[in-house]
């Protein structure tokens, strides 16, 4: 028996929250999104089939090749925050906190801070995206790494102390981690390309953020509700997918896993829980 669906996913917030409660509470690291910099009120779609192979190509593979590169530079450039940028820091984050302690978000608020002064760094280089992606890379990696040490129920002066120190960590390495990582693009957009393109072939599908591939591994949800808990980002998706027995084949922007009575389950269907319209038929 076959069925089809027309599926429309809206936004992860409007997902049924008692359901990703839990989930979205224990994201607490973008370690599942592969620490990609994923900016505040970023576009996060998820695509399949030949769409989303279209959309492997190098230039969207750059974010995604920072964050692994950035990895491998870490152990070459490990310097300190220096106690001026931390103190100027400070004083202007605990500003923030006096006006509306608790909107504070510790990962927002630090990528902002650290990613500021990516222009400057990357206005003479050759190739300014590749550099620019770099510095992203480490802002958002070193603020992760503060931020999810630190506990959601702490008062925002510790928030700030923790975004603060993962912005002037990251920015003292960011010279370092460009000059590091300038070497290992081509190769790894080389490689990345075919992960990116078998994520499109998978029924889940591939998660691009701002057109920037994310690579998940096979963390898909647990990357969706780190980008809702972290950064407040919605994710969308929509397409059509058609369904035999436990298998589903997608076309558009969409894939989902169906249960053995032609019901969407897994990842995708989790996102959409509470608001996903679909209409079968028999066929």
């Amino acid at each position: 028996m076959r069925r089809t669906f027309s599926v429309l996913l809206h936004t992860l917030a409007l997902a049924t929250p008692l359901l990703l409660a839990a989930e979205v509470q224990a994201a607490s690291t973008l370690a599942p999104c592969g620490e990609i910099f994923v900016q505040g009120g970023a576009e996060c779609e998820i695509y399949v089939g030949p769409v989303c192979e279209g959309m492997c190509k190098p230039v969207s593979l750059t974010a995604a090749c920072a964050a692994e590169l950035r990895a491998e530079c870490a152990g070459e450039c490990n310097a300190e925050a220096s106690v001026e940028c931390v103190g100027s820091c400070e004083a202007d984050c605990q500003a923030d906190c006096e006006v509306d302690p608790g909107e504070f978000n510790c990962q927002l608020e630090c990528q902002a801070d650290c990613s500021a002064n990516c222009d400057g760094h990357c206005s003479a280089s050759e190739n300014m995206a590749e550099c620019k992606g770099s510095c992203e890379a480490t802002c958002s990696a070193d603020c992760d790494g503060q931020c999810k040490v630190t506990p959601p129920e702490v008062d925002c002066e510790a928030k700030c102390q923790a975004a603060c120190t993962g912005s002037c960590d990251a920015q003292a390495d960011l010279d370092c981690q460009i000059d590091c990582q300038a070497g290992g693009y081509a190769n790894c957009r080389a490689d990345l390309e075919g992960g990116c393109k078998l994520h499109c072939q998978r029924p889940e599908g591939a998660l691009f953020c701002d057109g920037q591939f994310v690579d998940v591994g096979d963390q898909l949800d647990a990357c969706v509700d780190a980008l809702k808990a972290l950064l407040e980002i919605e994710v969308y998706a929509e397409g059509s997918a058609s369904c035999e027995g436990n298998t589903c084949q997608a076309e558009g922007e969409i894939g989902c896993q169906c249960d053995a009575n032609g019901s969407p389950a897994g990842s995708v269907a989790l996102l959409g829980l509470g608001l996903l319209a679909w209409r079968r038929r028999r066929s």
